[in-house]
């Protein structure tokens, strides 16, 4: 396969007949040996934890799919840490969606952790490591050529339906939702997807004593309970 891109934890490959994979790696974001999903940086290798994102993804990229969001998954190679998926237009942008404080908003505006907010805060950020991932406008978007006309808003209520199915499935296994961000990818028609990834790479989880489980802890967690 041909390596279209490297990123932390995942590389995008091509096949000769073109179909378009992901290949979920063993490296976690963090930093000095501290694990962070909202990381910009690589903290280290975990040895497994690759297959355990991909289970993962699987779970609630079907999961996705069954509540009637459109996802990229096409499959899944277990045994290779590989997961098929449309050949999409993926900007450089992630969606979040906060239902309490934490993280870089408590740093940016002096916020304390763990305020709610009714109903949930999003965000739209250009993925850009360089200068922080600042907050962009749907004007800007547009100015960028990023996305379409309407692709913003239409994106945003993706974000939510995601945010609905992932809180309720995470209060299942005792875990609350404090955060999360997407990615979203577009085909020729301009039709929007859910993108990347559905792991503990991407929220964060308060357990029921109140602890905040890093992305390897969690993957633990939840791999154990769709397991069952």
């Amino acid at each position: 396969m041909k390596t279209l891109y490297r990123g932390k934890t995942k590389d995008v490959l091509k096949k000769e007949d073109g179909s378009i994979y992901l290949l979920f790696k063993d490296d976690a974001t963090g930093e000095n040996g501290i694990f962070d999903p909202g990381s910009n940086t690589v903290g280290g290798r975990v040895e497994g934890k690759g297959k355990i994102g991909l289970k993962i993804s699987k779970y609630f990229f079907e999961l996705m799919e069954s509540k009637g969001i459109p996802t990229h998954y096409l499959g899944a190679d277990i045994d290779n840490n590989l997961m098929k998926v449309r050949d999409l237009t993926v900007p450089k942008l992630e969606f979040v969606l906060r239902y309490f404080t934490a993280g870089s908003m408590c740093r940016r505006f002096s916020l304390e952790e763990g305020i709610p907010f009714d109903p949930p805060y999003a965000e739209v950020t250009l993925k850009d490591d360089e200068q922080g991932d600042p907050l962009i406008s749907e004007r800007l978007c547009i100015m960028k050529g990023l996305l379409a006309e309407g692709q913003y808003d239409e994106a945003l209520k993706v974000l939510e339906m995601v945010g609905e199915v992932l809180k309720e499935e995470l209060a299942k296994m005792d875990l609350t939702l404090i955060d999360f961000k997407i990615e979203i990818g577009y085909d020729n028609e301009g039709r929007i997807y859910v993108v990347d990834e559905i792991t503990p790479d991407i929220w964060r989880v308060r357990d029921k004593d109140g602890n905040i489980p890093d992305q390897i802890e969690c993957g633990k967690i939840i791999l154990e309970k769709i397991s069952k």
